[in-house]
Formats: C-alpha cells, structure tokens, sequence
C-alpha cells in the first residue's frame, strides 16, 4: 500500500476570457459592429432579459440579429468575427505570461510543466483568433453556428457559469476536447492515482459572476483562485460580487500582468509554491 500521495508533475493554470485577459470582448465586438455598448445594450440587450431571457442567448440573439439587419456585404461572418479576434488587445503584459511562468516552472524543475486553458461564458469564437490563443492547450466556451455563407445563425453551444466548472474536471482527467460522451466519464469517480492532474495542482484566474463555481471548486479542492478586477478597488470589487466564504480568493488583483505587477507576482508565487510541493512529493518516489 502507497503511504505518499501521487506524483505529477502538471501545473495548470485555467482563465476566464473577459475582463480577465481582455476587455469586455462583448462591448468591443458592439463596437465593431458600429454602436455605442451602453446604447446598444439597453437598446436590444437589456429589453431581452426584462422579458426573461438569459444573459449568454440573449447577447447571441443581438449579434445575430444585427448580421440579419445589415446588407449581404456586412453580414456578421466567421471572417468578420476572425479579423474582429485578431485586433483585439490583450491587457498589458498578458503576451509575456506564459513565456514567464514557464521560465519560473522551469528554474525550480525543468521536468515541472505548466498547461494554460481557457474557460470562458463568453465567445469563443472570438478568443481563439486573438494573438494568445497559441498558448492555450484547451479553451472551451460559447460557439456560434454559420451558415453555408459563413454567417452567424444561432448558438452552437452555450457554457454557462456552473458548467464551466466541467472543464476543471475536463483538466483533471486529461480531457482537451468537448464531447457529450464525455460527460458521464468526468462525473465517475476516479482513483487519484489515475488522474491526469490532481485539483489542487490548479490555479483559477477570474474576474467576477460567472467564476464563482469555479473559485468555490478549487477552494474546496485546494486548488489557488486568484481575482482580477479591472477597474476600482479590491474593496468595491468584493462588495459587488458579496463572495460567499466559500468563492473567497487567496488574492484579488488588478488587470495588469507586467513583470512585478501585483497580479504576476501573485502568480510567480502560486507557480512556485506548487513546484515546491511537488518536489516534495518527488521526494517519496526516491525512496521508493
């Protein structure tokens, strides 16, 4: 019988897309399209929700719907959405982060390997065009259908906030694509033994609602869960979210991953205090 836990030697480090590693990609698509967000928004977004309406269809319904309004030239297409991702500025230092964390990995265990994912309610579409996308071993979120023309009809698939917590599980068990077949694998319970990537060698990086399951997954797991907030103060972003103890986050940092900012040091120390822990448990395989 094994006295120590299981050994692996995998860092992951998952994202929420908006507001996280972007700006709001809804409010810059709007843009895109020609409107003012707030206008926009409280034209043809806000009147859906008054009417019921959930929040991911109601922001497809206003894309497609403004694709059906325009001239064949203007349609809202996989091409438009395509150039749309490819301009779209990632916030400061985001591009170097990857590179960075993985140097830290590397100086402490060169055999220690740290996978980037994407999990994100908003369009995936979108966030697989931009010019990060490359460092992504996954990335999971809404997707539009296209017609023979490539123009947007409809969704695809939705994720909403408590299924994004599915590719956490997605992660743990070595699982980079998106099949329903899946789902009955990811709920069975398996020995930790067996796992791709035990959960509390994860590290959620969010910014607001649509995170909370999955702060309050790793808190439990013991998993590290670090919040971002693009504007304000720590202060005001907890009183807008009122986390529950459960959601709380080990730190709450500004948008801004350059070199010393707060929020890269937040993760330099979370990468490197992962890689000592698994040194640690490295230490029984040489007595084995």
């Amino acid at each position: 019988m094994q006295a120590t836990h299981p050994v692996s030697n995998k860092i992951a480090i998952a994202f929420d897309f908006d507001d996280t590693l972007v700006s709001d990609s809804y409010n810059e698509l709007i843009k895109a399209m020609g409107y003012e967000p707030k206008t926009f928004r409280d034209e043809r977004y806000y009147p859906l929700l008054e009417k019921g309406w959930d929040g991911i269809p109601a922001r497809f319904h206003t894309v497609v719907e403004e694709s059906r309004r325009r001239p064949e030239s203007e349609k809202i297409t996989r091409s438009f959405l395509k150039n749309f991702g490819q301009k779209l500025t990632p916030f400061p230092g985001v591009p170097e982060m990857f590179e960075r964390l993985r140097q830290v990995a590397s100086d402490i265990d060169n055999k220690i390997e740290i996978e980037f994912y994407l999990i994100s309610s908003g369009f995936i579409d979108i966030a697989r065009c931009t010019s990060i996308a490359k460092h992504f071993r996954a990335m999971w979120g809404c997707e539009f259908h296209f017609n023979e023309n490539d123009e947007v009809v409809c969704p695809r698939r939705t994720v909403t906030h408590p299924e994004k917590v599915r590719y956490l599980y997605y992660i743990s068990k070595g699982i980079d694509s998106h099949s329903e077949d899946d789902l009955s694998f990811i709920y069975q319970d398996v020995s930790v033994d067996e796992l791709y990537m035990p959960i509390n060698q994860m590290v959620y990086v969010g910014d607001g609602t649509s995170d909370l399951p999955c702060f309050a997954t790793l808190n439990q797991s013991g998993g590290t869960v670090i919040g971002v907030y693009k504007e304000g103060s720590p202060y005001q972003w907890a009183k807008e979210y009122q986390v529950t103890p459960s959601q709380r986050v080990h730190n709450l940092a500004l948008a801004d991953y350059s070199e010393g900012s707060q929020m890269m040091r937040s993760l330099v120390l979370t990468v490197e205090s992962l890689c000592k822990q698994i040194q640690l448990k490295q230490l029984s395989l040489e007595q084995a």
